[in-house]
């Protein structure tokens, strides 16, 4: 259930008005006259909570944030509570070109500004913690954005966009992230998703990449993406649609929104190359906004409607029959003794895990790398989880099962470009050359 701070009622009262998504406006001009081809982030691994981090600079003076990144976040959001100084913040009038791109319809005022996050005639949107499922309304603005700009081998210069929009959150939203996390960066395809927007300043197209790891990187704009020791994994990509969910899966939104997270279309799934028996309706999106498949960088494993996790479960079971199973260990199912299991290029033997995608050609294949989990010494465990009877979405792509593999987001041309595990092309995604030659 959401949770909001307080405002005034007529906040509120805007909540369920319907409007239209606008189309994606965003500044032009960058603060440098360099204009890059393409950007990059670094992505690191917090290893107490798992959440993928990255950083990137705003304000004026330029202040370095942490930020958890959640893939299928609305936008960009901050704290604005705890020392938020800047001399280029703006907050988004009523009205304005900003809240119309933002297609925020809740303006209101504050009486203790003004200040960043509390200002007059202004408008707000919903900044949502994903990991906790809980939200407050929040001032929108716009601010100086910095990020490393990139050849696809190495970083290069430091560009800045002037005019980034973002949402001020509250400090008590920061519960459950990372520590020393000031907020969080949404890469949902919306039109102020940072890809979008970094996009529009920069004049590359919508799309970016994301290979997560204990490191990793994320690329906004054109490929290549080249790891050491060379591989271009932008020239081995499969590609498959992505589709648009009718209904909004954020934790608060206005009627009539539409989704902005990443939803493939599985046909089915294999195990061992053998077809599960599942019922393929839940593979689809209803008019409800319920079913389907979307990928995750908040959930950390990968989980599955009742029905399908139970079919996936027991087939895997027994297409690896011959090794011993050990007492689950929660919140996994299926567990074994690893003690007899020897080692791949691709991680410990296991039944390939096949998501067949818009025909039987098109797949993206699990391997043990990323279907294991060890959850202690000489104990292996199936990386799926129950997600219940009903679930809003049927199959969620977890961290576990994306980790080393790179995933390319299209979203003008609305297509996802995936790998399958880097292993296989001898690099990770912890192989990218940071060292800068700029």
């Amino acid at each position: 259930m959401a949770v909001f701070s307080t405002f005034p009622l007529h906040f509120f009262l805007l909540i369920g008005l319907i409007f239209t998504p606008s189309i994606a406006i965003a500044q032009k001009t960058p603060t440098s006259s360099f204009r890059p081809k393409a950007l990059v982030l670094p992505l690191t691994q917090d290893s107490a909570t798992g959440q993928y981090m990255t950083q990137l600079s705003q304000r004026t003076p330029l202040v370095p944030l942490k930020l958890t990144v959640d893939l299928g976040g609305q936008f960009l959001w901050v704290d604005c509570e705890q020392n938020y100084k800047s001399s280029s913040y703006r907050p988004a009038k009523c009205r304005s070109a900003v809240c119309n791109l933002a297609n925020s319809k809740a303006c209101g005022e504050c009486n203790d500004g003004p200040k960043p996050g509390c200002n007059n005639n202004t408008c707000s949107l919903f900044p949502d913690n994903s990991v906790t499922r809980t939200s407050t309304i929040g001032e929108l603005a716009t601010d100086v954005v910095a990020v490393q700009s990139t050849d696809g081998m190495n970083p290069g210069r430091v560009v800045s966009a002037p005019r980034v929009v973002f949402t001020c959150g509250s400090t008590f939203l920061l519960e459950g992230l990372a520590k020393r996390v000031k907020g969080m960066a949404g890469l949902g395809r919306g039109p102020i998703g940072l890809p979008s927007q970094l996009a529009a300043a920069f004049s590359f197209p919508r799309k970016f990449a994301i290979c997560p790891g204990s490191n990793g990187v994320i690329f906004f704009g054109e490929s290549p993406y080249v790891f050491l020791p060379g591989r271009d994994v932008s020239k081995n990509l499969t590609y498959t649609p992505l589709f648009i969910n009718p209904v909004s899966t954020a934790g608060s939104f206005f009627q009539g929104e539409k989704s902005v997270e990443y939803f493939i279309g599985v046909k089915s799934i294999k195990v061992g190359e053998k077809t599960l028996s599942i019922n393929s309706t839940l593979l689809k999106i209803d008019s409800e906004g319920n079913g389907g498949t979307k990928i995750s960088t908040v959930v950390p494993y990968t989980v599955l409607e009742t029905s399908i996790y139970k079919a996936l479960t027991k087939a895997f079971a027994q297409a690896f029959s011959g090794v011993p199973r050990v007492p689950k260990v929660a919140p996994f199912e299926v567990c074994f003794n690893s003690t007899s299991l020897g080692s791949t290029r691709v991680g410990p033997p296991a039944p390939v895990i096949d998501l067949v995608l818009q025909n039987p050609s098109v797949f993206w294949r699990i391997f043990g790398s990323n279907s294991y989990v060890q959850v202690k010494k000489n104990v292996l465990c199936l990386g799926f989880v129950d997600g219940g009877l009903n679930p809003r979405t049927s199959i969620v792509i977890g961290r576990r099962q994306i980790e080393d593999n790179l995933l390319q987001f299209d979203i003008a041309r609305s297509r996802l470009g995936f790998s399958s595990t880097l292993l296989f092309q001898q690099t990770t995604c912890s192989n990218f050359n940071f060292t800068s030659n700029a």
